[in-house]
C-alpha cells in the first residue's frame, strides 16, 4: 500500500496573503495523485498546513470516493491546549477519516517525531507547505528525502 500512500507536512501557520494560493495549489496536487492512482492520503493531524491538507481531502471525496484519509495522531490528548474553534475542526476531521491511529497514549518528548516518521516510513510521496530549512517540517520533509520519497512542496 505504500506505493499508493502520500503523507503531508507543513507549517502551522500559513499567511492570510498565501492561503487561497496554498489552498488551490493543494487541492490540483491531490488532484493530479489520485489520477496516478494514489488513493491513500495521510495527515499528522496539526493545525495548519496538516488541517488544510485534511479537510481538501475530504472535500475531494465526494468527486473520488475511492480514496481515504487516515490521521497519524501523536498522542491521544493533542488537542489539549487548542482553542474551541480549532478543537472542533479536529473533531470533525477525526469523525469524517477513514481511520486514526495514535502513536503515544500521552505526549512524550518524542511522539511528533515518531508520528513524522510514521508518515514518511508509510508513505511514497511527501506533499508538504515548506518555505522555510529550520523546524519540524524542514526536518520531515529531509528525512523524506533520505527514504526517497518524492517531494512536492505547493509553496512553490
Amino acid at each position: 500500500m505504500k506505493e499508493k500512500t502520500c503523507c503531508f507536512t507543513g507549517h502551522r501557520r500559513i499567511a492570510k496573503s498565501k492561503y487561497s494560493e496554498i489552498k488551490s495549489k493543494l487541492k490540483k496536487t491531490i488532484i493530479s495523485l489520485i489520477e496516478k492512482d494514489i488513493i491513500c492520503f495521510m495527515a499528522g493531524g496539526a493545525l495548519g498546513f496538516d488541517t488544510l491538507a485534511a479537510q481538501m481531502v475530504l472535500e475531494l471525496k465526494e468527486e473520488y470516493p475511492i480514496i481515504r484519509l487516515i490521521l497519524v495522531l501523536p498522542c491521544e490528548n493533542q488537542a489539549f491546549k487548542w482553542n474551541i474553534k480549532d478543537v472542533k475542526i479536529y473533531n470533525d476531521i477525526k469523525s469524517k477519516c477513514d481511520k486514526y491511529v495514535y502513536i503515544s497514549k500521552n505526549y512524550t518528548k518524542n511522539c511528533m517525531l515518531e508520528r513524522n516518521h510514521y508518515l514518511v516510513d508509510n508513505s511514497s510521496i511527501c506533499v508538504c507547505y515548506k518555505n522555510k530549512n529550520i523546524g519540524g517540517t524542514a526536518y520531515t520533509v529531509r528525512y523524506a528525502e533520505e527514504k526517497n520519497l518524492k517531494i512536492i512542496n505547493v509553496d512553490f
